[in-house]
């Protein structure tokens, strides 16, 4: 008994860490945050949801199979709301939105935007720990996460899983944008090739400073997780592969040849068989229902 308590002590250790990490990062990364691109995407939403939706590959797999037209009139929780970018666009569309996140800064970002544009419901901030949030047992129609859950530990995805249960109607949807690692050698291969922001694992000293500025938990993103983790709590469950052909458009300059291919590579990576197209995708949409 001795054993158990101190392994659950240190879980929750380790989860309030990740916590912390996680809310410094993003007060960082959102303090002074400037509206001006937000409010000029929902003025213009129709053709900022066009591109956004055709080359993105978060923006393609939270709103397909009509999402938008969906969400209309519908309350929606968005988890990890971070710069507020989707919670307007969600408001603007017409939904009443409850976004949280554990960054004090988003909330700002929330304040501004309510004052700065005349949504027909006004977005609100569900501040801090989420799994505190006091909010009636199923009354929301969707919730949401855009690349949220891969901050959380294991552990602590499976409480907020539990709520996310909890707060949706009985006929109500969850729709989850995340990474998908479906094959180790290509996840591997990926390590070692240098992005925006993050250095290759060949050059290891500025890997490893990185890595402990990283605020994302060690864990699996793997289809089969999600779809494990789901079942728990959901009948029904499904994961949707996103970006297998899309991810070759790192290799090209910005520019309109660059969504040229990602227009044509999301609209036709959906025609490869699952036994391919699961293993070599680079994210993936997650829906639980029921």
């Amino acid at each position: 008994m001795a054993f158990l308590l101190h392994l659950a002590a240190n879980l929750g250790y380790v989860e309030d860490l990740n916590q912390q990490k996680n809310k410094e990062h993003y007060e960082k990364l959102y303090a002074n945050f400037n509206i001006n691109n937000i409010i000029y995407w929902i003025n213009n939403l129709d053709s900022f949801l066009a591109s956004a939706t055709s080359t993105e590959t978060s923006w393609f797999a939270l709103y397909q199979n009509h999402f938008a037209e969906k969400i209309k009139g519908k309350k929606v929780m968005e988890m990890g709301c971070g710069d507020c970018v989707n919670a307007a666009v969600m408001a603007a569309l017409g939904a009443e939105v409850y976004a949280n996140d554990l960054a004090d800064a988003s909330g700002e970002i929330i304040k501004k935007l309510n004052d700065s544009y005349n949504f027909r419901i006004p977005i609100t901030f569900v501040a801090g720990d989420f799994l505190k949030n006091e909010l009636p047992s199923h009354s929301f129609d969707f919730v949401v996460g855009k690349a949220f859950l891969h901050h959380l530990t294991i552990p602590l995805e499976r409480k907020f899983l539990k709520e996310t249960a909890r707060l949706l109607k009985d006929k109500g949807e969850a729709r989850f944008f995340e990474p998908a690692v479906n094959n180790r050698i290509l996840d591997e291969i990926r390590w070692h090739i240098p992005v925006k922001g993050r250095p290759s694992k060949f050059n290891k000293r500025a890997f490893k400073v990185w890595k402990e500025n990283d605020p994302h938990p060690d864990r699996s993103f793997s289809s089969k997780h999600f779809e494990q983790a789901g079942k728990e709590f959901f009948k029904e469950v499904k994961t949707v592969p996103v970006g297998t052909l899309e991810r070759f458009s790192r290799l090209m300059n910005s520019g309109e040849s660059r969504n040229k291919f990602k227009r044509w590579a999301l609209t036709n990576e959906k025609n490869i068989p699952l036994s391919i197209n699961r293993p070599f995708a680079r994210s993936q949409m997650i829906i639980y229902k029921h």
